[in-house]
């Protein structure tokens, strides 16, 4: 049964965070995903062929954008 916090050392305050790192490949493919099915409802595209091209070419980007932050990261 986990603790609760009551503010005594050795609680869950106490404990140092961790910094969270940013996953690019899920923020930019949710993002990409959320424009595009914007476009759709808007009948902004309406040929599959461009729909598919840019889902294609927008989760191309991400992979990249996620790779080249693997490696600035070092990790």
């Amino acid at each position: 049964m986990p603790r609760e916090d009551d503010g005594t050392p050795g609680s869950d305050l106490d404990r140092p965070r961790r910094a969270h790192r940013t996953d690019w490949m899920a923020l930019l493919s949710g993002l990409l995903f959320v424009v595009l099915g914007i476009l759709i409802l808007t009948r902004s595209i309406t040929d599959p062929l461009v729909l598919s091209g840019l889902v294609v070419m927008g989760l191309g980007f991400a992979g990249l954008v996620a790779v080249v932050a693997r490696v600035v990261r070092g990790k």
